[in-house]
C-alpha cells in the first residue's frame, strides 16, 4: 500500500468508526505504530482529523442541539448513576449552578429538599426543582431554545456574570484527553464557559460515550476542572491519565 493510499485508508476508518487507536491502525495497515503516529500528525495538520490520547477521532461539524426527548432515552442508567453520585457533593446552603443537560436534570430531580440556591439556564431543571420548598431557584432567562428547553445568548451570559457559586455541575458532548471538554453548539458552550468561570469547584458529569470525542466548540481545559464523575465503562487508561492531570475522577 502506497503512503497516500494508507493515509486515505486511515482517514476513512476514523470517519467511519468515529475514533481509532494507533495499535488498531498499525495492525490493519501492517506498519509500525510510529508510522501511524506520523500519518495521524499529518492528517491533523491538514485539518482532516483530531489526535486523541492513543489514537485519533473524526472531526465533528457544528450541529443543531439534540432534542430533550432523544437525550432522555440515551444512556439513561449511566446518567442516573452519575447524577446520584454528584448529589453526594451538594451540601446544605450551597450555591450551585446547573446547565441544561439531561444528566443535570437527573441531578436536580435527585436533590434532597434542603436549603440550597440553584442557578440554571434550563426550564426543565427549574420545573423539577419547583416542588422542593427549601430550594431557591434562579432562572437566567435569555433566548429560549425549543429543542433543549434552555436559555442561551447575551442575556443569559450577562445574568451568570452577576453571581458566584460554590459548585458548577455541567455535562458536555465530548471529552478529549488533551483538550478538555467540548460542546456541539456554540451558544451552549458559551453559557457553560460562564458557569465554569463563576464556580469555586467544577464538576463534569460525562458517561463513557463522551470520551475520545471532540465536539465543535471548546468549553473548558482540564486546568479549569476539579472533578469528573463517570461510569465504570470509561477505560482505565483514560481515568489514570486524568488523575495525572490532578482531576478527581469518580467512577460509578
Amino acid at each position: 500500500m502506497l503512503v497516500a493510499e494508507r493515509v486515505q485508508h486511515i482517514l476513512r476508518l476514523v470517519n467511519e468508526r468515529g475514533s481509532m487507536r494507533v495499535t488498531e491502525l498499525s495492525q490493519i495497515c501492517r506498519v509500525t505504530e510510529e508510522t501511524i503516529r506520523r500519518d495521524l500528525d499529518r492528517l491533523e495538520s491538514e485539518g482532516r482529523l483530531l489526535r486523541s490520547y492513543g489514537g485519533a477521532i473524526r472531526l465533528q461539524p457544528q450541529t443543531s442541539e439534540t432534542s430533550y426527548e432523544l437525550r432522555e432515552t440515551v444512556h439513561v442508567t449511566e446518567k442516573q448513576r452519575i447524577s446520584a453520585q454528584a448529589v453526594n457533593y451538594v451540601e446544605p446552603h450551597d450555591r450551585i449552578v446547573l446547565d441544561a443537560s439531561s444528566t443535570t436534570w437527573h441531578l436536580a430531580a435527585q436533590l434532597p429538599d434542603i436549603p440550597l440556591t440553584v442557578i440554571t439556564n434550563s426550564l426543565k431543571v427549574a420545573l423539577v426543582l419547583s416542588d422542593k420548598k427549601n430550594v431557591s431557584v434562579i432562572s437566567t432567562g435569555g433566548i429560549l431554545v425549543p429543542n433543549s428547553l434552555s436559555f442561551v445568548g447575551p442575556l443569559t451570559e450577562q445574568a451568570l456574570e452577576e453571581y458566584h457559586v460554590n459548585k458548577a455541575f455541567v455535562s458536555c458532548k465530548g471529552v478529549h484527553m488533551e483538550r478538555g471538554i467540548s460542546e456541539s453548539n456554540e451558544m451552549q458552550a458559551r453559557v457553560k464557559r460562564k458557569m465554569i468561570g463563576m464556580a469555586e469547584q467544577v464538576f463534569v458529569l460525562a458517561d463513557y460515550s463522551k470520551f475520545d470525542m471532540q465536539a465543535f466548540t471548546m468549553i473548558g481545559a482540564w486546568n479549569q476542572i476539579h472533578y469528573l464523575i463517570t461510569d465504570e465503562q470509561t477505560p482505565v487508561d483514560h481515568v489514570q491519565l486524568l488523575q495525572r492531570k490532578f482531576i478527581h475522577v469518580i467512577q460509578v
